[in-house]
This record gives C-alpha cells, sequence and structure tokens, in this order.
C-alpha cells in the first residue's frame, strides 16, 4: 500500500499522483502540464494499461488533460468524478483534443515548408473520446467501490462545479488507512458554488498550496466594482472587453452582471448588450444550468427554485460562429465582450483585443491571474503597445483589475478548511504550488500549527502501510534554454549558426545596388526562412 508523486510536486500544475493497493494500481488526477515548468517529473512507473481506474478530482485541464494521452498509451480502465466533473470533461477534453490536432497541423505545414519530419499531436479526438467513454459519474458523498479492498467518497469542495476532494479508504493484509486528496480547495462565499465542506479525518492528507504563501485581502464588493467601470465606460461610449476563462470565471461574470441589471444598477443604458463570444464558455454555461441544485450554493439554489435562471438576463447574446464574433464589433454600441482565454494567448479574445485596444474610450478588464508571458500579463503591467497576430497595437483602452476574484483559497482559507480535519493527520503532503509557495507553506504548518508537514518532490514514494519514505530524492530542475546552449555541442552549433546569420546580414547590406527584382526575391526567400523557423 503505498503512493508515489508524480505531477504538480513544487509546480502548480500536472497534478498526478499514483496509488498500489495490493495488485492494483490507480492515479488521482492526470493532469497537463501548463505554463513555466520548473522540475522534472518521473515517467509514470507502470503501464497506463495496468491501471485499474483514475479518480478525478475536478475538471480543470491541470487536473484532466493528459487523460486523453493516458487512453492512447493503452489505459482502459474506469475514470471515476462527480457528475458535474464528467459533464464539464465532455466539452473540456474534447477542446483540448481540437487544440492538440490543430497545433500539430500548424507546426506541421511550417514543417513541410521547410523540409522538416513533421510530428504528430499530443492525442488526438479520438484519444478523447476513447477515455470519455470510460468515464463513471458518482453523485457527491456516496461510498462508492472502485475495486478490491478500495473504496471513495468524494466532498465538495468549491473550487470549480464538480470539484471534490476525494476520500480514500484503502485496505491490505489486514491494514486500512484513509488518505484524502483535497484537490483545489475552494474560496469561500464565491457566487454560485458551495463553500468548501468539511472532510472529518485522515490518516494521510495531500494539500494544495496555490496560495499557500498569499492572502487575498478583504473581499472586495464585486458588484459595485463592476458597476463603477460599466458605468464609466459606456459614459464615454465604450465596450467592456473582458478576457474570462471559459469555464469557471464566464459564469460568474455573468451572475454579477445578471444581478447588476436586475437591480437597474447602471443608469442611462438600459438593456445594454452583453456578448459571450466562446463557444466553450456557452457549452459550459449550458451544464451550469442543468447540473443538480444541489451543486449550487444557496443563493443561486433559491433563484433556481424560484424560476429564475441566475445566468440569463435580457441583453445576453451568445456567439457561436466566426461570422457571429466577427459581427460584434461592427457594432459601435457601448456593450461588455466577455471571450476567451482569461490570459488572452489564445482564442477570440486576441481579436477582440486587435479591435478595441487602440480605442481610448474602451476598457479591457481582467478578472483572473495573469501569468509572467502571457499577453495579459503585459498588459496589466501596462505595456504602451503589444503585438497581436504580428501586427503592432498601441494600448489606448483603459486596464482595469477586478481584484480578489479568485477560485482558490488563500492561505488561512486552507488552514480553515485542514483544521476540520480531526484529529491531525500523521502525515501531510504539500503540492499544487510553485517551489516557494510549496515550501513555506509546509513550513508554516510545521512550525505555528505543528502539523507533520513534507513537500515531496515528483518520484516520492511513501508505505502507507508502514508509515514511512520509501523513496525521497531531490527535485531536479529543468535546464534552461540558456543552460542548455552551455553544452558544447549545442554551443559549436549555436556559433555557427550566430556565423550564418552574419553572413546573411552582411549580404543584405551589401546588396544595395542590385535590381529590384533580385532584390524582392532575397527578401521574399528571408521571409520564407523565417516564416520556416519560427514555430
Amino acid at each position: 500500500m503505498k503512493v508515489t508523486f508524480i505531477g504538480a510536486t513544487h509546480e502548480v500544475t500536472g497534478s498526478c499522483s499514483l496509488l498500489e493497493v495490493g495488485n492494483s494500481a490507480f492515479l488521482v488526477d492526470c493532469g497537463m502540464e501548463q505554463g513555466e515548468n520548473r522540475f522534472e517529473n518521473i515517467p509514470l512507473p507502470v503501464n497506463p494499461a495496468e491501471l485499474s481506474c483514475v479518480l478525478l478530482t475536478h475538471a480543470h485541464i491541470d487536473h484532466s488533460g493528459y487523460l486523453p494521452l493516458l487512453y492512447k498509451n493503452g489505459f482502459r480502465g474506469t475514470v471515476y468524478a462527480t457528475e458535474s466533473t464528467a459533464s464539464l470533461c465532455q466539452i473540456m477534453l474534447r477542446d483540448s483534443a481540437h487544440i492538440q490536432e490543430s497545433e500539430a497541423e500548424w507546426k506541421n505545414r511550417k514543417a513541410r515548408r521547410a523540409g522538416r519530419p513533421e510530428a504528430e499531436a499530443l492525442y488526438t479526438m479520438a484519444d478523447a473520446e476513447g477515455v470519455l467513454s470510460r468515464f463513471r459519474p458518482c453523485p457527491y458523498n456516496k461510498l462508492t467501490a472502485v475495486g478490491e479492498g478500495v473504496a471513495v467518497r468524494f466532498t465538495d469542495i468549491g473550487h470549480l462545479l464538480g470539484s471534490a476532494a476525494i476520500e480514500i479508504w484503502m485496505s491490505e493484509g489486514g491494514v486500512t488507512k484513509k488518505m484524502v486528496f483535497s484537490g483545489d480547495v475552494g474560496n469561500t462565499h464565491q457566487p454560485i458554488l458551495n463553500d468548501p465542506q468539511r472532510v472529518e479525518q485522515a490518516d494521510y492528507l495531500v494539500l494544495e498550496s496555490t496560495y499557500g504563501n498569499r492572502l487575498h485581502g478583504e473581499r472586495p464588493d464585486y458588484v459595485g466594482a463592476l458597476t463603477e467601470i460599466l458605468q464609466q465606460t459606456f459614459d464615454r461610449g465604450g465596450t467592456v472587453v473582458i478576457p474570462s476563462f471559459a469555464v469557471g470565471r464566464t459564469q460568474e461574470m455573468l451572475y454579477f452582471i445578471r444581478e447588476i441589471k436586475e437591480q437597474g444598477r447602471v443608469h442611462g443604458h438600459d438593456g445594454f448588450p452583453v456578448y459571450v463570444d466562446s463557444p466553450l464558455a456557452n457549452e459550459a454555461t449550458s451544464i451550469f444550468l442543468q447540473c443538480p441544485t444541489e451543486n449550487l450554493d444557496p443563493e443561486a439554489r433559491e433563484l433556481v427554485r424560484s424560476g429564475v435562471n441566475p445566468l440569463w438576463f435580457e441583453g445576453l447574446r451568445t456567439s457561436v460562429t466566426k461570422e457571429d464574433s466577427q459581427a460584434i464589433n461592427a457594432n459601435s454600441v457601448p456593450k461588455v465582450i466577455l471571450s476567451a482565454s482569461g490570459m488572452c494567448d489564445a482564442g477570440r479574445i486576441r481579436h477582440h483585443l486587435k479591435h478595441n485596444l487602440w480605442h481610448s474610450e474602451n476598457t479591457v478588464l481582467f478578472v483572473g491571474y495573469q501569468a509572467e508571458g502571457t499577453l495579459g500579463r503585459a498588459l496589466v503591467d501596462g505595456a504602451p503597445s503589444v503585438k497581436i497576430f504580428d501586427e503592432a497595437i498601441a494600448v489606448n483602452a483603459e486596464i482595469r483589475v477586478l481584484a480578489g476574484v479568485s477560485g482558490h483559497a488563500d492561505k488561512n482559507g486552507l488552514i480553515r478548511w485542514l483544521q476540520g480535519v480531526s484529529p491531525k493527520p500523521a502525515q501531510i503532503f504539500v503540492n499544487h504550488g510553485d517551489d516557494e509557495a510549496c515550501t513555506d507553506f509546509t513550513q508554516c504548518l510545521r512550525e505555528e500549527y505543528g502539523y507533520n508537514a513534507m513537500a515531496p518532490y515528483s518520484g516520492t514514494c511513501y508505505d502507507l502501510a508502514a508509515g514511512a519514505f520509501l523513496a525521497q530524492p531531490a527535485g531536479v530542475l529543468r535546464k534552461k534554454p540558456e543552460e542548455a546552449a552551455r553544452d558544447p555541442r549545442a554551443m559549436a552549433a549555436f556559433s555557427e549558426l550566430q556565423r550564418a546569420v552574419k553572413q546573411l546580414s552582411a549580404l543584405a547590406q551589401g546588396a544595395g545596388g542590385r535590381p529590384n527584382k533580385e532584390l524582392k526575391r532575397m527578401a521574399a526567400q528571408v521571409q520564407a526562412l523565417y516564416d520556416a523557423w519560427r514555430a
């Protein structure tokens, strides 16, 4: 009876842990790594075909996104998840597969032009469909047997519709232990979702630490702040563009705007239109509206019971086709545009920014975290211009941030939820936070609260029956590009490339007297070379 930590160890994404009980092996989460990856992960220690099941905490891609890849590599077990998580994965994993196929085709077009070998997609739509057929929806708070000596229960953790902490009872050789995976612990008093539900007991606990060393601060008046932004922007004839994650954040914004409209808070612009320009967001909103009412918080539940749709209002318009999307910006009426992606690195939001950023009457409102290196972060940090689709766009629009909107519990929220687990777990494993947050939170739990806590690196293995570590490796940092370039062979190849670039530059500098026809041909060839290697 043992656990091996694979992903989201001293990192925020890529959640994946392996449990082995008797002759069976199964995963908790199988998430995609996103953004910067500082540490190397060990490969999956077992053949995917030998896994009996996957237990899924929630639908976010950093917890579910490698499920189609697992299927591609031979997994044919069962995926256990809550009913709403299963529903959201139906759209999110298909969307992810579409992205994988599209990116592979884009890269391969360039590879074909350059005569380079083509690469296959990480996984395909067929792989997504295959693993989706393996899902088994489970209700909250009901014990479910998932294998010999293994039973699980999903409890509402309030992070995303359907999100859950997973309680796992394991028996082997006359020994029974209970292990709990928190998944992502939700923030309290969020619209639509319940607050995190208490888990009463655990021998072992795996606890996330995304905000393990940060506090959200005093809860702002979201409706009041949003009303002010809408009023000011509409009064100057502008549009409010909101880059928003399709699942979760978009629905929260619709909930706030419904309240603003219902209470008549915006004056002089009655019936202002609100466009949701994201097919994924529109599908996700339908799932929110069709979920079991017990998945909703008391306020949203009461609205539904009284016949009020909490995510619909007069003036709400959905955009599905490319033509629908293009028509939005042809309309000069003051409006709200909600579009994905939330960090502006892909999707239709880039088109809306291209059309709206350079107009000073408009506002771009950010309602979620913007990671380093993203277009959204550049805008939040005050970039005077940005490049979108290889075109420089002046940033004349007002850039605003609706602070405090987070689906994650902060440090105090995590501790408050943890203190509901009584008596204290014998061992806490802290994961799913960047290196600093993970380390700081672990130290806090040990020194300030007296917990036996540690933050495992990938490859850490623990015997749950004996209560002892079987392997406790140090973290292995990934090589940064500049470090990889210090390899002698890489340095030699890079020097050769630099010499070739200098030769090309010298050739271009001395080409001034050549005929126009030759200059155009040379420029076209250089452009083709750039296009071929830009990917």
